[in-house]
This record gives C-alpha cells, sequence and structure tokens, in this order.
C-alpha cells in the first residue's frame, strides 16, 4: 500500500526541501562511516579512562565503611571481627551509586543479602571438595542469569560468586562461618547506612539540565517565525543534549531510557515545529487575512505553553501538575483546522492547510508523549508509576524478574548461552584450583568469573587488563612490604589508600582496577597474619590461568553484536506483532485459547527484549562501531520499550467478562499497527521497504477516536493506549531508517531512497 500523503508534500518546494533535508542528514551521519581497525579499536578500549565513573565523594564514603571496621577491631583486638565486616562493606561497596535513595539501597540490600548468604554457603562447604563445586558452579549459574535483569544485578551476581568462591576455600568451623556470615551483613549494612546518609546526589543531573535547556529552547521555536537564511533553531541545544545523553549508552534502566526517548521526542517536535513555521508563511504569503493563521498561532502558544512546562519539571523536578485542559485545548485547536478549510478546495493553500492540519495533529502526539516520559522522571511519577505497575499481574510487568528469568531459560537466548559458558568454566576452573593450590583454590575461580562476560570486547579487555594489572599490583605490594616498616596500622593506612583508588578511579579502567585490587587483597591477607611472599607468585600464576580460560572460552564460542543487531530487532518487532495480534483477538473475539495465547506470545516477547537489551550493552564496547550507531540503536530500544508499555497496558485492561463492543475502525486500527511491526522488521531484515509502504498510523488513530464517545471508559482507555503506540511506531519507522542510512544499508531496504520521504506523523 503506497501513501499519498499531503497534497503538498508532492510540490518542487516540498521536493526540495526533502532534498536539502537527506543530504543534511548524509553529512551528519557521514562520521559513522568512520570506523577504527579493530585492533585499534580495542587497544583503545583498554587504555580508555572513563570520567565520568570517576565519582571521589562515592570512593571516600566507600573508604570510610571499609577501614572504620578495621580500625574498631584493631582497637578492641579482634583484628579478624573487623576484617570480616570490612569485607562485607567491600562487596557492597560496588553496589553503591548516585541514584535516588530508595533505589540505591534496594540494590545495596540485595547486594549485602546475597553476599552474607555467599559467605555462609562457602563456609559451609569448604570441608567438602565435591559439594564446594557443586554450589559454586549452581551459584555461578544463577549470576550469569542475572544478566538479564540489567548491569547492577550481574555485578551484584559477580561479586557475590566472588565471596563464595573465597569463603570455600576457607577451613572455618561452622561457628566461625555463622560470626564472618553476620559481621559481613553488619559490613553492607554500614556501608548502606553510609551512602545513603552522607553525600546527596541527584543522579541524571547532567542529563536532565541539558534536557531542560533544549525543550525551554523548543518553547522558544514554537512562537519563532521561519527564517530561511540562519541556521536551524536549536541546533546547538541538541547538540548538547547528545552529548549529555551519550554518558547512558550502557545505562538500560528505566529512567535511562526515559531520558534517551525525551531526547528522541525533541528533535521530531523540533522538526514539527520548523515545518509548522514554514507553512504558517506560505499561508501569510496566500492570505495574510486568513483565519486558519490565528488559530494556528493560538495552537503555537498552546505548545509552547507544555514545552515550558517539560522544561521547568525537568530543570526542578517538580511533578508536573494536571495539563489535561491545555491538552484538550490543542486537540480542539488543531480540529479547528480542519473545520475551517473549505472540504472541496484542491488550491495551493488548501493542500497548505491540510499540510498544517497534519503537522498539528503529529505535533500533539509528540506532547503528549513528552509530558507522559517527563511526568514519570520525577520522583512522584516514578511512584505513581510503580504503583501502576503494581496493580498489573505478575505475568504480564514489563520489569516482572522472575517472568524475565523464567522467559531466558532456553539455548535461543544470549543471557542463557552466557550463563552456560560462565558455568563450565567456574567449574573447570575451580577444580583445578583446588587440585593445584588446595588453600588458595579461589583464584582461578575468581579471575573467570571477573573476566568472562556477554561481550566479546569487554571480555577481552578485561582479560588483559586483568592480568596486567595483576602482575602490577602485586609487584607493588611486594615492592611497599621490601622498602616499608609494615605493621598493622600501617597496613590499615595502605588498605584505605588502595581501597579510595580502586572505587575512585577504579570503575574508569578496569587496569587500574586490577592494579588496586591485587594490592588490596595481598594487604587484607598480610593483616590476618599470613606472609605476602606465600602468595604473591601463587597469585599471579594463577591469575594468568584463570584468565586465559576466560579468554579461551570466549574464543571457543564468541558472538559478535554488530552483525546480530538486525536480527534481535526483527525477532523483537515479530514477536510484539505476535503479542499485539493475540491481544486484539482477545478483545474482538475471545475465547478459551486467548488467554493460552497471550501468554505464549508474551513469553516469546519477553526473550526477544532480552537478547536485544544484553545485545545493545555488548555493542556499545564492541570495537568497530562508532557513536552515532549506537546512538541510534538506543534510541530505537527506548522507542520499542514505550510500545511495550503501551500493549502491556492495553492487555491489563482486558477484563475478565464482558465490556462494550469494539468500534469497528479498532480493527483497521490494529491492522495498521501490525502492518507497520511487519514492515519494520522486514526492513532491518534488509528487504525492499519505502517509507510510503508504511500505513498511516496518525490517520488510522484519528478515525478511531473519532469513532465512539470519549466518555465510555472503555474506549477513553483504548484511545490513550492506541495513542502511545502511534507515537512510538512512528518515532521507530524514522529511526529505523536512519539507523539504516548511517549505516550504508539504505541500498538493502531500498524505500529509503526510492520511496520518498512522508511527512513526519505522530
Amino acid at each position: 500500500m503506497e501513501n499519498s500523503g499531503p497534497i503538498s508534500d508532492r510540490t518542487p518546494e516540498k521536493a526540495a526541501e526533502r532534498a536539502r533535508e537527506k543530504a543534511q542528514a548524509g553529512t551528519a551521519a557521514s562520521p559513522a562511516s568512520a570506523r577504527p581497525r579493530p585492533l585499534a579499536a580495542l587497544w583503545n578500549i583498554v587504555l580508555h579512562v572513563d570520567r565520568a565513573k570517576i565519582n571521589g565523594w562515592m570512593a571516600l564514603r566507600n573508604t570510610v565503611g571499609v577501614v572504620a571496621p578495621m580500625i574498631v577491631g584493631y582497637l578492641m583486638g579482634m583484628p579478624r571481627g573487623g576484617l570480616a565486616m570490612a569485607s562485607g562493606a567491600l562487596n557492597v561497596s560496588y553496589s553503591d551509586g548516585s541514584d535516588p535513595y530508595w533505589q540505591r539501597a534496594k540494590r545495596m540490600l540485595a547486594s549485602t543479602v546475597w553476599c552474607s548468604v555467599a559467605v555462609l554457603l562457602g563456609g559451609l562447604t569448604a570441608h567438602s571438595n565435591t559439594v564446594a563445586v557443586a554450589v559454586a558452579t549452581v551459584w555461578a549459574f544463577a549470576a550469569g542469569m542475572l544478566v538479564t535483569l540489567g548491569t547492577t544485578a550481574a555485578d551484584v551476581g559477580v561479586i557475590s560468586t566472588v565471596v563464595l568462591l573465597i569463603y570455600a576455600a576457607q577451613q572455618v568451623t561452622v561457628e566461625q562461618t555463622l560470626q564472618a556470615s553476620g559481621l559481613a551483613l553488619l559490613g553492607g549494612l554500614l556501608q548502606i547506612l553510609l551512602s545513603v546518609a552522607l553525600w546527596p546526589v541527584r543522579r541524571y543531573e547532567p542529563e536532565r539540565r541539558s534536557l531542560a535547556t533544549l525543550y525551554a529552547e523548543l518553547a522558544r521555536i514554537a512562537t519563532h517565525p521561519a527564517e530561511a537564511t540562519t541556521a536551524p533553531l536549536g541546533t546547538r541545544e541538541i547538540a548538547q543534549a547528545h552529548e549529555a545523553i551519550a554518558n547512558l549508552a550502557t545505562d538500560m534502566s528505566l529512567s535511562a531510557l526515559r531520558y534517551r526517548s525525551l531526547l528522541s521526542q525533541a528533535e521530531r517536535i523540533r522538526l514539527s515545529l520548523t515545518t509548522l513555521a514554514r507553512l504558517r508563511a506560505r499561508l501569510t504569503r496566500e492570505n495574510a487575512h486568513d483565519s486558519a493563521i490565528v488559530t494556528l498561532d493560538r495552537y503555537r502558544a498552546n505548545a509552547a505553553y507544555l514545552l515550558n512546562v517539560i522544561a521547568t519539571s525537568l530543570l526542578t523536578g517538580r511533578e508536573i501538575a494536571l495539563e489535561g485542559d491545555r491538552l484538550v485545548l490543542g486537540v480542539a485547536l488543531a480540529k479547528q483546522l480542519d473545520v475551517q478549510q473549505p472540504e472541496t478546495a484542491q488550491n495551493f493553500a488548501g493542500a497548505v492547510l491540510r499540510d498544517v492540519k497534519f503537522q498539528a495533529e503529529a505535533l500533539g502526539g509528540q506532547l503528549r508523549a513528552a509530558l507522559d516520559l517527563a511526568r514519570n522522571t520525577t520522583p512522584e511519577g516514578q511512584e505513581a508509576f510503580d504503583r501502576r505497575e503494581a496493580t498489573i499481574p505478575l505475568r504480564l510487568r514489563f520489569t516482572g524478574k522472575l517472568a524475565t528469568i523464567a522467559a531466558n531459560f532456553n539455548l535461543r537466548s544470549t543471557v542463557f548461552r552466557h550463563a552456560v559458558r560462565l558455568t563450565l568454566c567456574v567449574a573447570l576452573g575451580d577444580t583445578l584450583g583446588r587440585m593445584w593450590h588446595p588453600y588458595r583454590a579461589y583464584w582461578i575461580p575468581m579471575t573467570v568469573v571477573l573476566v568472562l562476560k556477554p561481550e566479546f570486547t569487554v571480555t577481552f579487555s578485561r582479560g588483559v587488563l586483568r592480568i596486567a594489572g595483576t602482575l602490577a599490583g602485586l609487584l607493588l605490594a611486594t615492592a611497599l612490604f621490601h622498602f616499608l616498616p609494615i605493621h598493622t596500622s600501617s597496613e590499615i593506612l595502605l588498605i584505605g589508600f588502595f581501597m579510595f583508588i580502586m572505587r575512585w578511579i577504579g570503575p574508569a579502567n578496569y587496569g587500574i582496577f586490577g592494579v588496586a585490587i591485587s594490592a588490596l587483597v595481598v594487604l587484607l591477607i598480610a593483616i590476618t597474619g599470613i606472609s605476602p611472599r606465600e602468595v604473591i607468585a601463587a597469585r599471579g600464576v594463577n591469575t594468568i590461568i584463570g584468565g586465559a580460560l576466560a579468554l579461551a572460552a570466549y574464543a571457543v564460542w564468541p558472538t559478535w553484536e554488530r552483525n546480530r543487531l538486525p536480527e534481535f530487532f526483527g525477532a523483537l518487532f515479530d514477536a510484539y506483532r505476535n503479542s499485539f495480534a493475540s491481544i486484539v483477538k482477545s478483545i474482538l473475539a475471545p475465547d478459551e485459547n486467548t488467554a493460552r495465547e497471550r501468554e505464549r506470545t508474551r513469553q516469546a516477547a519477553r526473550v526477544a527484549r532480552t537478547n536485544l537489551e544484553t545485545s545493545v550493552e555488548r555493542l556499545a564496547a564492541e570495537p568497530g562501531v562508532s557513536a552515532d550507531q549506537a546512538t541510534y540503536v538506543n534510541s530505537m530500544l527506548a522507542a520499542s520499550h514505550r510500545f511495550a508499555h503501551a500493549m502491556i497496558a492495553l492487555e491489563a485492561g482486558i477484563p475478565a467478562t464482558g465490556f462494550e463492543s469494539p468500534r469497528p475502525q479498532f480493527r483497521a486500527f490494529a491492522n495498521a499497527v501490525e502492518k507497520t511491526l511487519q514492515l519494520l522488521s522486514a526492513r532491518v531484515a534488509g528487504q525492499h521497504v519505502g517509507e510510503r509502504d508504511f500505513p498511516e498510523l496518525r490517520a488510522a488513530y484519528t478515525r478511531l477516536v473519532e469513532a465512539g464517545d470519549p466518555t465510555v471508559a472503555r474506549y477513553a482507555f483504548v484511545n490513550v493506549e492506541a495513542d502511545r503506540m502511534v507515537n512510538s511506531l512512528n518515532t521507530l519507522r524514522e529511526q529505523v531508517m536512519a539507523w539504516q542510512r548511517a549505516s550504508g544499508t539504505t541500498s538493502a531496504g531500498g524505500g529509503a531512497t526510492a520511496g520518498g520521504t512522508a511527512p513526519t506523523g505522530n
């Protein structure tokens, strides 16, 4: 099906504008093709210091949490008790952050509990090699599966596995094990207290401030006249926002996805506002006294008000007040534009007015989406979102953790394959360690856990940096013990120093982390009375063995994400299409099989989404991938999440009993949604799909809204979710086209140039 679009879209002037926009897009995307050689890219990753991850205040409080128990234990004559408590604080410090307090506390508390249980299980199984290896193997598999829940959960899994391996290699009594577990729990709680009580930091402050500046500039652009001789308005603010949001490239949290979506919506709003300004200038040239100009000015002023509301909320963090009247006013003004035009007019002015109506409706959808996203970024909005999420059955929740993990228990899941790879390597490493070094059996499997990751680049860089950093750290510790007069007080001082370095600069470069943690471990072992000379050489050899084992495992079973992303996106679009179709069937023709079908397609969608999320995380660190490509992919992922939320809300609203008869237009709207998802999947697969092949979703949505009584609760609910679907899918369509143009795959799809550029619809 080919969409002709508004009449003025085919005028010579419009064609020239499209040509200019394509030329600008090609120029902007040209840096994406400048890719470094893989070896050079890998070396850059090894040497790269991510300054965004340097946080001195957090390092200081983490250091206090580790050193304070050791000082108290030393003064009380209980150095081992202080060391056990400090180890708990050390393990939990990896879960610290600068996000909101309640999120941070929940994450750190989960890490505290996991690490305490790991201490307990490790100590209880230490007397049997068979049991210890079996427990470590099962625990490693669970840690690998935690990757499905995001980076934070994966880190907790890694830390707890390391703790389990260390304590499983200690010959301690049951009483000592219980004491160590309890003290580790207290150390973790102390670290949580320090994190929550000291140095309050508002996370995402730079991103929020940059987006607020952008939306304030959009509010100014909304009423600004068109100027053909000046640079496009908002260019500087867009560039600054992109630079700020780039720091969230590997952050898969809902908050980060919302900020990426806000940036995406801002770019679309800017285009709509610019188009409306040009169209107003055309109307003025045709007839300066046209009453539609007054209506259009009122519409643009209303849009400016809403954009200022978004900017203020992002800047201050205050909740957005109910803006329903303003949104209704925008819809009413857009409707007036339709009423004012002569129904039979086919002249240029009538065509321009139809374009104005089209763009006004698109801008209305974009503003509704941006308001919804901005509202959910405030503390009150986040709490309201969590309350809504809690009302949805567990099996339906977008963030349902158990359901997500269960859906990935199959070999099609990249996370499951990583968990299997990690499990086999830990089992082998633990067995070899117990055979070669019974009293320090944890070094080989611990190195495997720290090095082996789902992505090639991180595994490679961590392997190199882990080995080099460990050897450098061991040499540094040897030099310290050789040249300095070491006693307990100086050891505690050095532990504090290396702890601070590890938590301050360590997150920015894994090599620095390896140096600091190696010296720190030697000092922690030395404070228990074991001579450093007994552990330094063995630790160096075992670290090399563990790192080589992890690298060999990935070499045997590698995964390159840049080649699999189209497959993952296509699988996601297909899974969402099947899930949406099952929901539509439940609404139009429910029977006893529709519930089972929804469950089956929902699980498939979860697997597809998890595979894509983990692939996007790996892509960010893979050699040969430009920053522009990573930005495109992250924006597409954020838009797909918005569609998923709308689909989940629609399914959750299906009552157990009958409801108002669906409007006939709902079937047509559903067909348009399914067709869009099908074409998106075909496009990323390389098939010839042009932009004009896509159905006009906004037009289908308008017909749906006009068909039913908006006062009927059922219809109103469907209208809201349908609006979100249209917004997200139209955003995805534009992003997929831009991604493929930037990647140089336009010829595969063919339609981006052959089919022309349809007007921006939302």
